[in-house]
């Protein structure tokens, strides 16, 4: 069969066990199209195993990234993908209309109170805009060596979109922020083992997660480097080098999981005429730009007399805030915080 009978055999089965995604924008139409390109590039073998995973319901794994969260309120722990999925389940109380897959290009105010937006598809207006755009969009940082495309792919990742490539492999972990700590707990007992390496002895990531590691079956090792990658398709081993003593120690590695930071640009959002502070936009108490009607939360958002957490509790708070003044605006008598408690649906 051609690949457009194969997908369409299937498209009844898929549709239904594929789960909604609100913060990847991943639409169905758009998965189709992935698999199509799948079938094109990796041929029917590779298509087939994309969908048995599908069917077996282990989609999670494909459209979510496997990270546990542990500063949302109300969840000791929660996976991503779980925490969106009831974040998703919560907003479709209010039926809201959702648009996925555009790319604000430009915002302007054309009236006193009437804001329009220009994306890649259409022109939407609006009385209040809500920018929670994160950090905008990042590239991870690449490894400076010079054989290092080789293996992207095939042994070198940069983030994480399928757990189960890791299983039962020896992993080593570049790092020493809360990136790299958390996959490195993640995967110790997922993986056959997990080596971290971090060029100095000072982290950046939670203290607790720093106890965990040190209590941990991860092998740490501080003031190492990666000097090199060796292997022929697949990574077979690593040179670590200590930046202190010069010493080179080779390691037997599968797979090497890069984090060491990334580069972040805000995009066409520098080109909307708001007040921005080194890629942050700048709010008020309010959580109102300097343009009437929009506003920003979450962390692109910075208030310039308060302390800046980049925490999901605080973009949530951040984010009502702006409804309850944006809401106040709109009806001037309505009550500005209203208990969730009083609250009747």
């Amino acid at each position: 069969n051609t690949i457009d009978d194969m997908l369409e055999n299937f498209r009844r089965m898929f549709m239904k066990v594929i789960p909604a995604s609100l913060a990847s924008g991943v639409s169905k139409r758009n998965l189709i199209k992935s698999i199509r390109e799948l079938y094109t590039a990796k041929g029917t073998s590779e298509g087939h195993k994309f969908f048995l995973r599908l069917l077996l319901d282990d989609n999670a794994t494909i459209l979510y990234p496997e990270k546990f969260i542990y500063d949302s309120p109300g969840y000791p722990k929660v996976l991503a993908k779980d925490l969106v999925k009831n974040l998703h389940e919560q907003t479709n109380m209010f039926k809201p209309s959702f648009c996925f897959n555009e790319r604000v290009k430009m915002v302007e105010t054309i009236s006193d109170n009437i804001i329009k937006l220009e994306t890649n598809k259409t022109t939407h207006f609006t009385k209040n805009l809500l920018i929670s755009a994160g950090i905008g969009a990042f590239e991870p940082n690449k490894l400076p060596l010079q054989n290092a495309d080789k293996y992207e792919g095939k042994g070198i990742y940069y983030h994480v979109k399928d757990k189960n490539i890791f299983r039962d492999k020896h992993i080593l972990i570049i790092g020493g922020g809360d990136t790299a700590l958390d996959w490195a707990l993640t995967f110790q007992n997922w993986s056959k083992k997990v080596t971290l390496i971090h060029r100095r002895d000072v982290f950046r990531a939670h203290e607790s997660s720093v106890r965990s590691l040190f209590s941990s079956d991860v092998s740490v090792k501080l003031f190492w480097e990666l000097k090199s990658i060796n292997g022929n398709k697949n990574i077979e081993s690593v040179d670590i080098i200590n930046n202190k003593t010069q010493e080179i120690e080779r390691i037997n590695v599968d797979i090497v999981l890069v984090n060491i930071g990334f580069k972040a640009d805000i995009g066409p959002i520098k080109d909307w005429k708001l007040k921005i502070d080194n890629r942050h936009i700048v709010v008020d108490n309010n959580q109102e730009t300097n343009i009437k009607g929009v506003f920003a939360a979450g962390d692109i958002a910075k208030q310039t007399d308060s302390v800046k957490l980049n925490l999901i509790a605080t973009g949530f708070a951040q984010a009502a805030t702006s409804v309850a003044v944006a809401k106040k605006r709109l009806d001037p008598v309505a009550p500005m915080y209203e208990h969730s408690s009083e609250k009747r649906f």
